[in-house]
């Protein structure tokens, strides 16, 4: 350790009571985080690219400072979701601090991985007061069944009003309009559960039926618009 003449002229003064870390919640603990492997938790990411074209939702399950489990879902560019695919792959098994430190290729990821790392080392994780944390796969209950991201798609226009297009339940394939062509339901697809009934081994056209469903005063609807084409 080098010093500066100014430093090696002073006199020594003692810094008195020095309490150390302040304790932050880590799954049902008080933890004085002072090592990187004293960090735990499962929390969430948002980041965005630099012409905030796209943004990602990170998400992360750490146990003793490493990356168990990575969730990586974008929305954007098409480089964003193939450079989803490598963060998918260089995330688990690296410590936070190497994570902060490595390039995820996608601004929107890395800015996730910041808004992450800030969270997650002040104790401000979805999991802070959860008795031993949330269990590995905890990142895929997000995703709901047929393991799909929830996409809420919208589109609207002075002239020509709202559309709803993709919605938690689904793709939207019909809007139910009222006599004042007020949007009141809609009815959708769940290409998650379609999915799902081809793999057990239905037809295409048997899983487009069953997976099939609708919301709101479909049944009072005067008529019916395809959002996409009409």
């Amino acid at each position: 350790m080098t010093y500066s003449h100014e430093v090696e002229a002073m006199c020594p003064v003692a810094q008195g009571v020095a309490h150390g870390a302040a304790p932050i919640p880590e799954e049902a603990k008080w933890v004085k985080a002072k090592e990187i492997s004293d960090i735990n938790g499962f929390t969430h990411g948002i980041g965005w690219c630099a012409p905030q074209q796209g943004t990602c939702k990170l998400s992360l399950n750490v146990k003793g400072g490493v990356i168990q489990e990575a969730l990586v879902e974008t929305i954007g560019c098409s480089g964003m979701t193939h450079s989803a695919a490598m963060a998918a792959e260089i995330l688990p098994g690296r410590t936070i601090l190497e994570a902060l430190n490595t390039d995820l290729v996608c601004d929107a990821i890395n800015t996730a991985m910041r808004e992450l790392f800030l969270q997650i080392v002040y104790g401000r994780s979805q999991s802070a007061f959860s008795e031993d944390g949330l269990t590995i796969g905890a990142g895929l209950e997000d995703l709901g069944k047929g393991l799909r991201s929830q996409i809420g798609t919208m589109y609207g226009t002075l002239k020509k009003g709202p559309r709803y297009l993709e919605m938690t339940d689904g793709y939207v394939t019909d809007l139910a309009l009222n006599e004042d062509n007020e949007i009141i339901g809609y009815k959708f697809v769940n290409f998650g559960k379609m999915m799902d009934f081809i793999k057990k081994g239905d037809d295409a056209n048997t899983a487009f039926e069953k997976a099939k469903g609708q919301y709101g005063r479909v049944a009072d609807a005067v008529k019916f618009i395809d959002p996409r084409k009409q």
